[in-house]
């Protein structure tokens, strides 16, 4: 019988070959009578700096006999071991008398492309980016030269923005679908240890890896993979979406469309609207990136112990209050260990940041957004009132950066003091393409703005020396999260348009690759239940 036991624990840099002596004394059953014993979950509790403590979650086999022995224990952290597969999905009637398009290669599309071609459905895949080869290239350029492509770019591509980042599959969803898609990702090249470790990162020169392995896979299943196709508009006949516009001239039946879109995506969001589906304004969140040495946050969080090579670069989640009316909520964001500070700009005459790790996170700096809630009655409720204040920001920074798409950056004492900029210390700042040393109030609101230094202070309460005066703040993160959400019912269809599942973080349902490709994978399953498999 298989079991599994949760919360064994032991020193960091123990050696894991010990588990099997500690299980056996766990469980009063000689290491010869336990067989199969594999790590399915490990973290690390760094809560007493002396004592860092490696937790470890084993699945194990024993005999029926020796299992109702350590039922008798009662011990509250051994039970059954969960099933290892998923069901496979029940098949619909219908013959697909046209192609299942999805829109968008991220994660949501990805993986909702993937789990469609495995059942030999006929799929086309429209992304508006480029293939990630070329992308790659051009994202450098823009790094070195500040020459955008509106198409291909850290927010536009194949892979989608998840790419150009440090890659986390932490996700707070529990479900099972989750467990596929680390299966997935390392059947085309990740690592195998993301299946086990609780803060799993892949890092963006293995994801791109990951994300070309995949396509590749499509491609051979016969699924059409088709780049710079943008969707800009539909057909729609008796209330179900029969057709999409690609590139506003060529029409392309369907019999269903994943709407996998990214977040920055707004023409696309005002195309939607304009042709009477229903989308919301939700919730987001806007802020600067700090930069701290990475070797400081290192010694935060493991004490003498940092620096050692089993506990690798150290992470931080923090979270607070904003003194301003309303108490709005302030938190760190898509921390990025040893990583860079990088330009996402999408859209011409507009500067946005964002966080990068490679795989080793072996970077000099550790960065983390700080970001400040916004709240729809900031923009009277209106639709795209987010995505207008999100473009009024990016716009600000651009002309404050010197309208060539270098950042305002500033050290956080002259911030939190509200001084004059005065250069840059200890701490080099590392956006790409370049940054000017200018007072980043100005291409914020004041809400936002004193959020941030509110937020800064309550933090250095949890990080001794987080509000270091050295450290840097480049501005402007705006987009932690979609700021619309397009509304779909309880079958994953828009709640007006037949047909069009609306998918993953660009969609407003999800805030991960994680969470985004099991959203995805979840629409591919509702269609799936509709049509016949052709496999």
């Amino acid at each position: 019988m298989e079991l599994i036991a949760t919360n064994l624990n032991m020193p960091f840099n123990a050696v894991e070959g010990a588990l099997p002596l500690l299980l056996s004394a766990h469980i009063r059953l000689p290491v010869s009578e336990i067989e199969n014993i594999r790590i399915v979950r490990h973290s690390i509790d760094a809560r007493d700096k002396a004592d860092i403590r490696s937790i470890y979650s084993v699945s194990f086999e024993v005999s029926l006999e020796n299992a109702r022995r350590i039922a008798e224990l009662e011990l509250k952290n051994i039970g059954r071991a969960p099933a290892a597969k998923r069901d496979e999905p029940v098949f619909g009637a219908k013959e697909q008398d046209a192609p299942i398009v999805v829109v968008g290669l991220g994660p949501a599309g990805l993986f909702a492309a993937y789990e469609l071609a495995k059942y030999g459905y006929d799929v086309v895949v429209l992304e508006r980016g480029r293939d990630i080869e070329r992308r790659k290239r051009d994202v450098s350029n823009f790094f070195t030269t500040a020459t955008l492509d509106p198409i291909s770019n850290i927010m536009f591509g194949e892979g989608g923005a998840g790419t150009f980042s440090d890659g986390k599959l932490t996700t707070r969803i529990k479900d099972p679908r989750s467990k596929d898609v680390l299966k997935t990702l390392i059947e085309f090249g990740a690592g195998e240890e993301i299946a086990i470790e609780a803060k799993p990162h892949i890092g963006t020169d293995v994801l791109s890896r990951v994300v070309l392995n995949m396509r590749k896979k499509l491609q051979e299943l016969g699924v059409s993979v088709r780049f710079e196709s943008t969707f800009t508009g539909f057909e729609e006949k008796d209330g179900r979406i029969s057709a999409v516009i690609v590139n506003g001239s060529e029409k392309l039946p369907c019999c269903a469309v994943v709407l996998a879109l990214g977040q920055a995506a707004r023409d696309t969001y005002r195309m939607l609207l304009s042709s009477g589906l229903e989308i919301a304004p939700k919730p987001f969140a806007v802020g600067v990136r700090i930069e701290h040495p990475q070797s400081f946050i290192d010694r935060s969080q493991y004490g003498k112990f940092a620096g050692h090579p089993r506990l690798g670069a150290a992470e931080y989640h923090l979270a607070g209050k904003t003194g301003v009316r309303g108490g709005r909520g302030v938190y760190t964001f898509c921390m990025c260990p040893g990583g860079v500070v990088v330009g996402s700009s999408s859209g011409e005459n507009e500067v946005v940041t964002n966080g990068m790790s490679y795989h080793a996170r072996n970077g000099e700096n550790a960065n983390s957004a700080i970001i400040v809630q916004v709240h729809p009655s900031d923009f009277r409720n209106e639709v795209l009132g987010g995505l207008i204040f999100q473009e009024k920001l990016e716009k600000k920074a651009f002309r404050l950066g010197g309208s060539d798409y270098s950042a305002p950056a500033m050290r956080v004492g002259d911030f939190l003091l509200q001084r004059p900029p005065s250069g840059f210390g200890g701490v080099k700042p590392t956006y790409r393409p370049n940054v000017v040393n200018k007072d980043i109030s100005e291409c914020m609101t004041p809400t936002i703005s004193n959020g941030i230094r509110d937020g800064i202070r309550a933090f250095s309460r949890m990080i001794k020396g987080f509000d270091m005066y050295d450290a840097v703040l480049t501005a402007v993160e705006t987009r932690s999260s979609a700021p619309v959400r397009i509304m779909r019912d309880e079958n994953g269809e828009a709640t007006r348009l037949k047909g069009l599942y609306p998918v993953g973080e660009g969609a407003g349902y999800a805030g991960g690759i994680v969470s985004a490709a099991v959203d995805g994978m979840r629409a591919a399953e509702r269609i799936i239940s509709l049509y016949k498999s052709a496999r």
